[in-house]
């Protein structure tokens, strides 16, 4: 069971390291984003969130179709929902208590020292998953606004600025579940699916914009997966939604496109 732990972890791993390069790649080439000055005194290589290791006879995470835009393959989306009464005072709770963390957590060292932890810090990524395993954990069971499982930072210098919050559920749960927790007709939950992880000699085809495995690459069936060698993996993490309660009208707020892999802040 350790092994195939670790084994599943080192999958996970090199499928984030592959889609956080990409996004690097796309910065780079719209000139955006400076990471040359990495910080490299913090090396986690945790998944962003608490693994359940008893599911489907592999591994799971919480931590990445239907939506405000196409997000591809690799992403699904919960509908949107016609808006009930309380919806919008239930969504803004929910805002309010996100912005309280996120004011607590403005210096990323508070972050470290509440026991978040960085997602692959000596990664280029547009955003850096600060995650707290206790509450990834506790968030399988119940939605505590006060508890999200991840901050989000974005690169800044030699820190970090924090940008948003990110929020997770259990990997089956139910929409009417995730409704409970956020109103589906304020906000999206999404999930990443359909990875295709490449066999060792072919790992450099999960990097760059011609990328055939992974969470940004071509490959999104079993039967394609299959062909190519590969181990397709239907759905990697939990569900989560991502907050931005800094951003002053609801649809920034509630970003959907903001979410999606290779997008550009």
């Amino acid at each position: 069971m350790k092994l195939a732990m670790t084994t599943f972890a080192s999958v996970l791993i090199f499928v984030f390291s592959s889609l956080s390069l990409v996004g690097a790649q796309q910065q780079a080439s719209h000139g955006s984003g400076d990471m040359s000055n990495m910080d490299m005194s913090h090396n986690d290589s945790a998944m962003p969130g608490m693994p359940d290791m008893n599911n489907d006879g592999s591994a799971s995470a919480m931590h990445a179709m239907e939506g405000h835009m196409d997000m591809g393959p690799h992403m699904a989306m919960t509908a949107v929902r016609k808006p009930q009464p309380g919806d919008k005072e239930k969504a803004d709770q929910i805002v309010e208590a996100a912005r309280k963390v996120a004011e607590k957590h403005q210096d990323y060292k508070l972050a470290l020292a509440d026991g978040f932890k960085i997602f692959l810090p000596n990664v280029p990524q547009k955003q850096y998953h600060f995650t707290n395993y206790t509450y990834a954990f506790e968030a399988r069971m119940h939605f505590n606004p006060d508890h999200p499982t991840s901050l989000l930072y974005q690169k800044n210098g030699d820190g970090y600025k924090l940008i948003g919050v990110m929020y997770t559920a259990a990997k089956g749960a139910s929409e009417d579940e995730l409704n409970s927790r956020v109103p589906l007709s304020i906000a999206q939950w999404h999930r990443h699916v359909n990875s295709c992880m490449p066999p060792p000699d072919k790992k450099n085809e999960a990097i760059g914009p011609d990328a055939k495995f992974g969470l940004a690459g071509s490959i999104a069936s079993k039967d394609a997966c299959d062909a190519a060698g590969g181990k397709f993996i239907p759905q990697i993490f939990g569900w989560m939604v991502h907050v931005y309660p800094f951003e002053k009208n609801p649809e920034d707020v509630w970003s959907v496109e903001r979410q999606a892999p290779g997008h550009m802040d």
